[in-house]
């Protein structure tokens, strides 16, 4: 893959739409528009919309075309470096994973990290937050507002971001979200993929000297969660065009949700107990470590390298749907807001009574408003990152419990920035990993990202009117779910792995298809 494919896909800087006809089982045709690569994610996927004879969405299907396998390459290895390791699976995502990593690992050797350990630790992930939120919706999100949904799609960048609000405003929020990043290397060791771990601690102390610095640096990242959220509020909230849009029915996705909550009902993301909601707001039950395993289930399905999971408390696999009655369910920003009572901060405990206040009914269903969601839960991590690092214990000096021995079994979750991270392993009495789990917040929105991306589709494309700026609004239909596919494809079907061939002519006409699943 070349450097204008991962810029393609990350960003929007060009991409292509193919518009080709395939047999249907009663020997018509129907029209298949792909959007491929699809744009402003992490990670490498596709788009499949299917037209009727009337020119009208019959079928659409988000489908995952990468596949990274962590779950078996992971076997075989030392406990304790596992979280070196998943730190790789994504740049973007590398602080979760390893924190997820690092929580299993506990686990497994039955030991527990001290306060400042601990702390320092969230810590650690408050700064990852800040910098992981700032890029979702200043390079991947944003766009589609301060440039415009029907912008044209070489302008509907991060580039034409900055052009929009001007050079001195984009300096202003890179180099704030960098101090987040030093924050991240200071404590990992690392700015990309951090090596401070330890089973029972973390390995690195915070001097005086180094402390008086990440404070300093945390109060920017208060002011950068200021103007994100002033951002919105102008761009988004006083544009009735935009408001239309995000509590529309075409953005609307009926489901379940799941997020943490601490001891007070408050959102909770490096520790906590998973709050599980359905469609309509009743509490299914709540769960914390292997626990999980009684709420989730996961289907595998022959078209995609992506899981389905579902509520198993709510029946058996039901198909991909909507309603009062699915046990499919949505984690990240919105799924945390809605299964909480508020937030641990007080300037995002304003913002999260107005988010409320403006949507109305509980649980909200509107996917766009993720991205609210997401920039209240910035400012809530830089309010948190300066509590930390006013906190005098942070400076302590026992910052790691040595573990004395192996219970071959650990699962560690955390609230990803995308939502829900689940890491399970197993091990023999050596702490060598024999068995791994990772289900990922991509995983657990596969099914809602599906439903969102056929209802966006079905309400902008009708009579095969189909255009570059329409497309862009099914897109915006998965962008709120802030997809990382690398991290989130680790399964090939029983049957191994699924392939499909197109054969075309010499003028380029389609003439077979084949496909072993």
């Amino acid at each position: 893959m070349g450097i204008r494919d991962i810029l393609s896909s990350m960003f929007g800087l060009g991409r292509k739409q193919e518009f080709t006809p395939n047999e249907t089982s009663k020997g018509g045709t129907v029209k298949k528009i792909e959007i491929n690569p699809m744009t402003r994610l992490e990670g490498h996927g596709k788009i499949a919309i299917f037209l009727d004879d009337a020119g009208n969405v019959d079928d659409a299907f988000f489908q995952t075309v990468e596949f990274r396998g962590y779950e078996k390459f992971l076997q075989g290895m030392p406990i304790e470096e596992v979280p070196r390791t998943v730190s790789t699976v994504c740049g973007v995502c590398r602080g979760v994973h390893f924190l997820a990593a690092m929580k299993a690992s506990d686990n497994v050797y039955g030991v527990t990290p001290p306060p400042t350990g601990r702390k320092l630790r969230e810590l650690f992930y408050t700064a990852h937050t800040v910098e992981d939120h700032c890029v979702v919706l200043y390079a991947l999100g944003f766009p589609d507002f301060v440039v415009g949904p029907g912008a044209p799609a070489g302008e509907r960048n991060i580039i034409g971001l900055i052009q929009k609000v001007g050079a001195d405003t984009g300096k202003l929020v890179l180099r704030k979200r960098s101090l987040a990043v030093k924050i991240f290397e200071l404590l990992g060791g690392k700015p990309n993929h951090p090596v401070a771990a330890l089973p029972g601690g973390w390995s690195k102390r915070l001097t005086e000297e180094e402390r008086s610095q990440v404070e300093k640096w945390a109060e920017e990242l208060v002011e950068l969660g200021k103007l994100t959220m002033q951002v919105f509020d102008d761009v988004v909230l006083k544009n009735p065009e935009y408001m239309k849009l995000v509590t529309g029915d075409m953005f609307k996705v009926e489901v379940g949700h799941m997020g943490s909550v601490d001891d007070r009902g408050r959102v909770a993301y490096y520790d906590g107990t998973q709050k599980v909601i359905d469609a309509s707001g009743k509490v299914v039950g709540t769960f914390q470590g292997k626990e999980y395993l009684d709420f989730i289930a996961e289907r595998v399905l022959p078209w995609s390298y992506l899981k389905f999971p579902y509520n198993k408390k709510l029946g058996g696999w039901d198909g991909i749907k909507e309603g009062p009655d699915t046990n499919i369910y949505c984690v990240g920003p919105l799924a945390r807001l809605n299964v909480a009572d508020g937030m641990n901060t007080p300037l995002a405990q304003e913002h999260y009574e107005k988010f409320h206040s403006t949507f109305g009914a509980r649980p909200v269903h509107y996917i766009l408003g993720y991205h609210w969601a997401r920039a209240i839960e910035m400012l809530n991590a830089a309010e948190r990152c300066l509590e930390l690092a006013r906190d005098p214990e942070i400076t302590g000096e026992d910052t790691w419990n040595q573990p004395t021995s192996c219970t071959g079994e650990g699962v560690g979750i955390i609230e990803a920035n995308r939502g829900t991270l689940i890491h399970h392993y197993q091990t023999d009495q050596d702490g060598i990993v024999t068995r791994a789990n990772l289900i990922v917040a991509t995983t657990h929105n596969n099914a809602p990202i599906n439903l969102a991306v056929k209802k966006a589709a079905k309400h902008f494309i009708k009579d095969g009117n189909v255009s570059e700026a329409l497309l862009n609004h099914v897109e915006m239909a998965f962008r709120p779910y802030d997809l990382c596919l690398a991290c989130a494809t680790h399964t090939v079907t029983g049957g191994g792995t699924p392939l499909e061939i197109s054969v075309y002519k010499p003028g380029g006409e389609l003439y077979r298809t084949l496909k072993n699943f």
